[in-house]
């Protein structure tokens, strides 16, 4: 049977389904309203003669047919999006706005180095950078994209890596460490002073370390708990207790010798700054820019 346009259109449709496994963030993700998008499932498989799609109030699922389809086009549909996406780089200097919510490491990791070169570069696009550990509903709150580490970016987004993986490691000020001695082991940090951490969903979070195979997690003691790292920084900086952090954070302090590596044998990696946004068909041009020149300026070389 000969392939239509009407096809091609609701291919991408298909896809957007399957890889979000529901009609409403579907919809939303490619612009079009839910009853929408159920008719053009309705008529590509009465087309094609064949379910793709089991559909409940509470699911939607994949038939057998939905399954091989999915797998036979996916590629090649991205194929040809990332074809569409390259003839962007042939048009007028981009213009417009797009909004982004960062993680507070992200804005002098990752944006600080990029950021004068792209208004340089574009200075028609505006960018409007909303900085937050919080996390939110990045569509929900209107931005175009968000950047978080790798770990915490939401299941139905699509994602690209920016960095790298990074290398968490705790620290401390000389004056602690006289004062309280070097802690040996993970277990050790429990009868010390340590700034907890809580994370964008209001956990506390457990410290995590790793040497040899062995993997251990620390909830940690302590008078003080934050929420942001320039925080954590300034009070281990001022000797409040020890901390925890990207080495790429602590870096230039653990260079100038105003804090001291702590456990450092026990260091674990964990997942690099990614970019992530909505699955739509067509990446804004001036996000795709970005992203591209993060790509280019490598802030965090690997």
């Amino acid at each position: 049977m000969q392939i239509s346009r009407s096809d091609l259109a609701d291919f991408a449709y298909f896809l957007a389904i399957a890889r979000l496994g529901s009609f409403r963030r579907a919809a939303t993700a490619m612009g079009v309203t839910t009853s929408a998008l159920s008719h053009a499932m309705t008529a590509l498989e009465a087309r094609r003669g064949v379910r793709l799609l089991n559909r409940t109030t509470r699911s939607v699922t994949l038939t057998a047919a939905g399954e091989e389809l999915r797998a036979s086009i996916e590629q090649p549909m991205q194929a040809i999006e990332d074809a569409a996406g390259r003839l962007d780089r042939y048009r007028d200097a981009p213009a417009g706005r797009v909004r982004i919510n960062v993680l507070e490491d992200a804005v002098g990791l990752i944006l600080e180095p990029v950021m004068p070169v792209f208004v340089d570069r574009y200075p028609d696009v505006a960018i409007d950078v909303s900085v937050s550990n919080r996390m939110i509903d990045i569509v929900g709150s209107g931005f175009d994209a968000g950047i978080r580490y790798g770990g915490t970016v939401p299941e139905d987004m699509i994602a690209q890596r920016l960095s790298p993986d990074l290398r968490w490691i705790a620290a401390a000020a000389p004056a602690y460490i006289a004062r309280f001695g070097m802690p040996r082991v993970p277990d050790d940090l429990r009868a010390h002073r340590c700034v907890g951490i809580r994370l964008g969903n209001e956990k506390l979070y457990h410290w995590e370390f790793e040497r040899d195979g062995q993997a251990i997690a620390i909830a940690t003691p302590g008078p003080i708990t934050v929420d942001a790292s320039h925080a954590a920084v300034a009070f281990g900086l001022r000797g409040a207790g020890i901390i925890y952090a990207t080495e790429a954070v602590l870096r230039p302090f653990l260079d100038s010798g105003t804090l001291h590596p702590v456990l450092d044998d026990w260091s674990p990696i964990g997942s690099g700054f990614h970019i992530y946004y909505p699955g739509r068909r067509h990446l804004p041009t001036a996000l795709r820019l970005l992203i591209d020149l993060i790509r280019e300026v490598r802030p965090l070389r690997g």
